[in-house]
């Protein structure tokens, strides 16, 4: 299996928040659990995502802004992440369910993957389904983090 984008993201239907159930982490994100990300079109012509977390140990909620913007002629399915200025990452959304239950979302470098969900839980055998091709795409699913939701 190829590691690339999925042929059209719908923005209007990706808005909205997601939950992070597993994470290959980036490593500002290494210690982040119960993440949340919520993308919100922003009237220039990105999303604005609103990350919440918390980090193991602490009740304390955190937040975290970014942006994200859609890579002109990918069919809205390759984005460049800001996190922080002037650097952005590649985002890409490598597996989508068709009324947009799930995401995942890779790296063309297989530096980190997220397996996302509009609900904190997801069915078991689904999960093992999308762990088994994201494995089949190179990526190394060992490093896989349970987000803890």
């Amino acid at each position: 299996m190829d590691n690339t984008p999925v042929q059209k993201v719908d923005i209007l239907m990706y808005a909205g928040k997601w939950y992070t159930l597993y994470s290959i982490p980036t490593l500002m994100s290494r210690n982040w659990r119960q993440t949340t990300e919520t993308y919100v079109i922003h009237p220039d012509g990105y999303y604005a995502v609103f990350n919440t977390y918390r980090v193991p140990g602490s009740d304390d909620q955190k937040y975290f802004r970014s942006k994200l913007y859609v890579v002109r002629g990918s069919g809205n399915a390759h984005f460049k992440l800001q996190a922080v200025w002037p650097f952005k990452l590649d985002y890409w959304v490598i597996e989508l369910a068709e009324d947009y239950s799930y995401a995942v979302v890779g790296h063309p470098e297989y530096k980190h993957l997220s397996i996302m969900s509009r609900r904190p839980g997801i069915d078991e055998v689904l999960l093992q389904e999308i762990v088994d091709r994201c494995s089949r795409k190179g990526y190394d699913t060992g490093k896989l983090v349970d987000q803890q939701h």
